[in-house]
């Protein structure tokens, strides 16, 4: 998804790039190196910058930062493009993200989100099964529809904004995943041992990974890339 994202922001040598949520900067270097960009990277985990921090491009270049985007305060007009790869969902608003985003654009600039959705009509027993444990083991914010994001986008100054699902191509990952969990249960003893291990915080994942491969499945959850400028 992150080359998929990229070649939307049409990027260019020269061209500042925010990466909200820039995890290890990955995609941050994709983009220095593949476009010569400047970037800059927001995280909040240390362990996240001091990886980060380690790695060289040869072109563009990349800062990461420690930083709450929500806090940093980013000048207006900062950026040429804005990257939000699957971070929307942890802001404490969107709405108030999205603003803080139209904001720190230049003008012309462009701004892609990728993120996890609800269905327009999820069942009831999807939403208290699949959809709301999803968000709380994720520690993010319930699960909004394709639509009510992009009102959310159109009231915070973005009037074009294209919506496009990749449900169908993410979905396929999960199915992946389950297969590799499963695998790994039944060859190797220590993953069963960890799963049973109630002092092991991670084991959530496996129970958190099942319910989004069921909600792909069922068609509870979707996943869209919004292109906005």
């Amino acid at each position: 998804m992150s080359s998929w994202a990229l070649r939307r922001l049409q990027l260019k040598t020269g061209m500042s790039l925010a990466d909200v949520g820039c995890g290890y900067g990955g995609t941050a270097r994709l983009a220095a190196e593949a476009y010569g960009a400047d970037v800059v990277g927001f995280t909040v985990s240390k362990a996240q910058k001091r990886y980060a921090d380690r790695q060289l491009v040869s072109r563009g270049s990349v800062e990461i930062r420690e930083q709450d985007w929500m806090q940093a305060k980013v000048p207006n007009t900062s950026f040429d493009a804005i990257l939000s790869l699957e971070s929307i969902e942890h802001m404490p608003s969107r709405a108030d993200f999205l603003v803080g985003v139209r904001r720190a654009l230049k003008p012309a600039g462009r701004f892609v989100i990728n993120t996890w959705l609800a269905a327009d009509r999820p069942s009831p027993w999807s939403s208290r099964n699949l959809l709301g444990p999803i968000s709380v083991e994720g520690r993010q914010a319930p699960l909004i529809t394709a639509g009510a994001l992009r009102r959310m986008l159109e009231s915070s100054g973005f009037p074009k904004v294209q919506v496009n699902d990749l449900t169908h191509q993410v979905a396929r990952t999960w199915s992946v995943v389950i297969r590799r969990m499963l695998m790994r249960t039944l060859t190797k003893p220590r993953y069963w041992r960890l799963l049973l291990n109630s002092k092991v915080s991670d084991r959530i994942f496996a129970l958190t990974a099942c319910r989004i491969w069921a909600a792909y499945r069922t068609g509870a959850m979707r996943y869209a890339a919004f292109v906005c400028q």
